[in-house]
């Protein structure tokens, strides 16, 4: 596991990041590598801890404490930095599908449970994970590997997010013959537009979809499964059905004037932008423009500030980002010991960017919105923020987030964005299959089961667990597969 005594040695080093000031002129990924030499050294920080945390995947009070697909962490660690690398990508390979992706855009639970990090840095192992499946496409290891045998059962993929994806390459080892549906014009679901290319450039998206292509997975684009495609269709032709269409139906705001012209959700325009520059690089003007505006998020989560990121690079005017809970503490509580996951405070891109260009946090805690005010033409121009605070509700004797009186204040908002999470899938997809759903509206199911009350059809990803990160639906995809093969083949080897 790394150098015994690595962690000692050497200090923790991460790519380095380029300034606000420059990164905010495109839209690229903006973390320039470490050098072969430094990343084995990175590695060798990985103690012999005898029980490794990083790949545990623990739930412990509600969170997830270590890696969720249980990631070979400490081993991959060590065969770096021996210079072992496609040993080490074999070893990341047994895991994980998309280590591409997740190198970019996990939050690296791993790492929280870094054993290394209790009295000191952890160990970068996101950063090691990018390098050794960067290293992997570079020398061919990750070249497309198509089944040798294949069982003559079909299997459709309603959905090609990283749940959707991971259910694809599985079932595609195993030697079935796969079909993604996707209902928008390109593949990836939330990674393609759900996910800004600052995080996760589209290439490497199109890059692992070219193998999954060559490893004889078919996609089909603009298949609205449920709307323009009937689900019977879908039924009679394959011998199972996996929905993997994700929790895309967003939570609204229910203030007065939320009927006023500008304002969105975060996905439409996140969505937007990233299919204006896909297409045309933001030539042909069919994106939500933040351009010269007040801008106002709805949302203090990972969308919140990606929409803060995107309306600095669109050259808004000013931004505000609300969240309705109290700051997070700067470092661990007593009552939030390692190795749960930290609950504390810290400041993502967009916000790092906001400050540089505006020179403030754009964040504004326990505050919500109370009225969005429109001019004359029905556009909203202004909106009446209200402070919150918890008071115990009379009726439940619950803690609630109530509003403080004589506590509102007017901003200027040109254009809202509702970035406040998601409810659960569309239920027009649920429909059309005849699956139920449970109270939080995801597909039902068995408590860790995949299979829904019509017979072949299951479900992976946030469809059927909620909105969640995308290593989680990636584990979800993984196990939903192995109960795919084993209804068709009656076993299962994945």
């Amino acid at each position: 596991m790394g150098k015994p005594t690595g962690f000692l040695e050497y200090q923790r080093e991460t790519s380095v990041e380029i300034k606000p000031k420059e990164r905010i002129k495109n839209y690229k990924e903006f973390h320039t590598p470490l050098s072969e030499e430094k990343q084995m050294l990175q590695s060798a920080r990985c103690m012999d801890c005898g029980v490794p945390f990083c790949q545990a995947g623990m739930t412990i009070k509600g969170m997830t404490s270590g890696c969720p697909v249980n990631n070979l962490i400490p081993e991959w660690n060590d065969l770096v930095y021996t210079g072992n690398w496609q040993e080490a990508y074999n070893r990341l390979n047994k895991t994980i599908n998309f280590p591409e992706f997740t190198s970019r855009v996990c939050p690296a639970l791993c790492e929280a449970a870094c054993t290394c990090g209790l009295n000191g840095e952890p160990v970068c192992a996101k950063e090691n994970e990018k390098s050794i499946i960067e290293r992997a496409y570079k020398n061919g290891w990750a070249a497309a590997k198509p089944p040798k045998v294949r069982t003559g059962k079909k299997v459709a993929v309603i959905g090609s997010g990283p749940s959707g994806l991971a259910v694809a390459d599985q079932l595609n080892k195993r030697g079935h013959y796969v079909t993604v549906f996707e209902r928008s014009d390109r593949v990836g679901g939330l990674l393609r537009y759900g996910i800004p290319n600052m995080k996760l450039e589209k290439h490497i998206i199109d890059r692992k979809i070219d193998v999954m292509k060559q490893e004889g997975i078919e996609f089909v684009t603009d298949a609205n499964i449920g709307g323009d495609i009937k689900a019977k269709k879908v039924m009679d032709e394959y011998d199972s059905v996996v929905l993997a269409c994700g929790a895309s139906n967003p939570r609204d705001v229910s203030a007065l004037g939320r009927d006023a012209k500008g304002i969105y959700f975060a996905v439409d325009f996140l969505k937007a932008t990233t299919k204006s520059l896909l297409d045309s690089d933001l030539q042909d003007g069919t994106f939500i423009s933040a351009k010269g505006k007040n801008v106002l998020v709805i949302g203090g989560g990972d969308t919140g500030n990606d929409c803060v990121g995107t309306s600095i690079r669109h050259g808004c005017k000013s931004v505000v980002q609300l969240e309705m809970m109290p700051k997070a503490p700067d470092a661990r509580l007593d009552s939030n010991p390692w190795p749960q996951w930290p609950k504390i405070s810290k400041t993502d891109y967009g916000q790092e960017e906001a400050i540089c260009v505006f020179g403030e946090d754009p964040r504004v805690y326990v505050t919500t919105v109370k009225e969005f005010i429109k001019d004359k033409n029905g556009n909203v121009c202004k909106a009446k923020l209200v402070k919150l605070e918890f008071k115990k509700d009379e009726k439940s004797g619950r803690m609630i987030m109530a509003e403080v009186a004589g506590s509102e204040y007017d901003v200027e908002a040109d254009l809202v964005l509702i970035a406040a999470g998601f409810l659960g899938t569309e239920k027009y997809v649920a429909d059309a299959f005849g699956v139920e759903l449970n109270e939080r509206t995801n597909v039902k199911t068995q408590p860790d089961q995949y299979s829904t009350n019509v017979k072949k059809v299951f479900t992976a990803g946030d469809m059927h667990r909620g909105q969640s990160l995308v290593v989680w639906a990636i584990r979800e995809g993984r196990d939903a597969a192995k109960e795919v093969d084993k209804y068709l083949m009656g076993y299962t080897n994945l």
